[in-house]
């Protein structure tokens, strides 16, 4: 049994908050996968499905980011899981936007659900952590994840979500790299064999090389008739 965690704020005033792509994450994975409804449970909200034959317990906690610990910490014991079977999908400034990687163990990096849930069940479950881009400034940083994806950035995430949730039944069976493609093959899909490479420019055609004109004799009668008798 795997339990998947996706950190954010709960309520609608947060819901597309650049600090809540951990709860769109798991939300797109019970969607998509056909997850049973969402239920309060461990002071949040679970989702029971499977991946592939994989039994996973999705989770949303309600606590507020610098408190989901508590609601991990409460699952992980009544499932009797360890870490190991942790995986927390968070937003990461360090990550350009639609950005990807897969870690397992390691410290919070400043990051207050990571550091709640460090002080609950340790460091050694994994992260999928989720690229927003940094605001440029470490000041602009609380002002920047608690505003919501711009309009642009609609793109880069559905397809970020699309890979996420493709890719969830690997992630179910321990296979990050093959999660790792699954999400790359959506956010930077590979150029079909059949699209004509433009990166080299063809040769001008040359034009068909008729044999030569002979030029016009530029001689008079009276020299033609003098070499003639040379």
């Amino acid at each position: 049994m795997q339990l998947f965690v996706g950190l954010g704020n709960p309520g609608a005033k947060y819901e597309n908050n650049r600090h809540n792509i951990g709860f769109m994450a798991v939300e797109r994975i019970a969607a998509d996968h056909g997850f049973g409804p969402w239920r309060a449970k461990f002071q949040g909200h679970v989702a029971e499905g499977a991946l592939d034959g994989e039994k996973v317990i999705l989770l949303k906690p309600a606590t507020f980011m610098n408190l989901s610990g508590q609601s991990v910490g409460e699952a992980l014991r009544f499932y009797k899981l360890t870490p190991g079977d942790v995986t927390v999908f968070h937003d990461e400034l360090d990550l350009a936007p639609g950005r990807l990687r897969v870690k397992q163990g390691g410290g919070h990096a400043g990051h207050n659900g990571l550091r709640s849930i460090h002080s609950h069940i340790g460091e050694a479950y994994g992260r999928v952590r989720l690229g927003i881009g940094h605001p440029g400034h470490k000041d602009r940083v609380a002002h920047y994840v608690l505003q919501d994806f711009a309009k642009a950035d609609a793109a880069w995430l559905d397809d970020l979500m699309r890979g996420i949730s493709e890719g969830a039944p690997w992630l179910a069976q321990g296979k990050a790299d093959r999660f790792l493609n699954a999400v790359a093959n959506r956010v930077s899909p590979p150029r079909s064999s059949k699209t004509p490479d433009t990166s080299r420019t063809p040769e001008p055609e040359r034009a068909p090389q008729n044999d030569p004109t002979p030029s016009e004799d530029a001689r008079s009668p009276l020299q033609r008739l003098m070499d003639k008798f040379r």
